[in-house]
């Protein structure tokens, strides 16, 4: 393995074809695919997450999928642990450690640590997942504009983090995230990775299309599911893409039409978000043209 043991990372927007060529890689070296996907670590979300097929993972060893119920809150910082592990046990058995997902928070929190900042009291999280989205970022626009400036109005996830943070310590997460990481994977390891390189406008191709294979899938009734469970709405599990609209469609408050629409928006946003981020945070990584 040389002086430090390899881990590779395929990263890229959704839908780009990550888990593909991951399967490819893992049978051609030998590797383990370990996810880092923030929806496909969810056992109640097997479509709408596009999680491995029980054919695709009969073929390597994958880890990490599925593997927490959806009344859970995955971290960054839990599922980091979780993969250091599976590295570690990767790289006992001789095998390739391959992270496939376009998590930018996990891939960074793991590669490069976290930012020191304190827990958040359980009473400070209850309250804060008790409002609304809209609720949260007029609180977070109100409390800290700073992150509200940075942070996109549709992402109920982080500014529902940011807003506990400002709580909590009195202090931004800006403020915390701009002080040194520590206890990043990156330099203990011969980091092997690569971005999937894919045009807009193909990529839109793909999420839509996924959108449509999802719903003949039976993502409706994967929602119901889990709808029946009343879980609270704040979790990540409920926030996760596709959930709401297929939640407000059994509501009667939309139409399958508009379902379906908004999904597919939700989805472009999503993978925009995510190649914002790769350019921002890894632009030296290698690029591999998506097949």
């Amino acid at each position: 393995m040389g002086e430090k043991p390899p881990l590779a990372v395929i990263a890229g927007p959704t839908a780009s074809g990550k888990s593909a060529l991951a399967l490819e890689l893992a049978e051609r070296r030998g590797g383990i695919i370990i996810n880092a996907d923030a929806s496909q670590v969810y056992a109640d979300l097997a479509i709408l997450s596009a999680r491995p097929s029980p054919e695709e993972t009969a073929r390597v060893p994958h880890r990490l999928f599925g593997m927490l119920d959806a009344a859970c809150a995955c971290t960054a910082a839990h599922w980091a642990g979780l993969a250091r592990a599976e590295i570690r046990h990767a790289h006992a058995q001789g095998r390739l450690p391959i992270l496939v997902g376009g998590t930018g928070l996990y891939l960074r929190t793991l590669l490069q640590g976290i930012a020191p900042v304190p827990a958040v009291g359980e009473a400070i999280r209850e309250a804060v997942r008790a409002l609304s989205p809209t609720a949260v970022r007029a609180a977070l626009e109100a409390e800290d504009p700073a992150m509200a400036a940075r942070l996109h109005p549709n992402d109920p996830q982080r500014n529902a983090r940011a807003l506990e943070v400002i709580r909590a310590t009195g202090r931004s997460l800006a403020a915390w995230q701009a002080q040194p990481d520590s206890g990043g994977l990156a330099d203990a390891v011969d980091l092997q990775p690569l971005v999937i390189d894919i045009g807009r406008e193909a990529l839109t191709a793909r999420t839509d299309a996924r959108v449509d294979a999802m719903w003949q899938a039976g993502a409706l009734e994967e929602a119901a599911r889990l709808a029946a469970r009343a879980l609270p709405p704040a979790l990540p599990a409920m926030r996760a893409i596709g959930v709401p609209p297929l939640l407000a469609l059994m509501a009667g408050e939309i139409t399958q039409a508009e379902a379906l629409a908004r999904w597919k928006l939700d989805t472009r946003q999503y993978a925009k978000r995510q190649a914002t981020w790769l350019r921002n945070q890894v632009g030296h990584w290698p690029r591999h043209p998506a097949a």
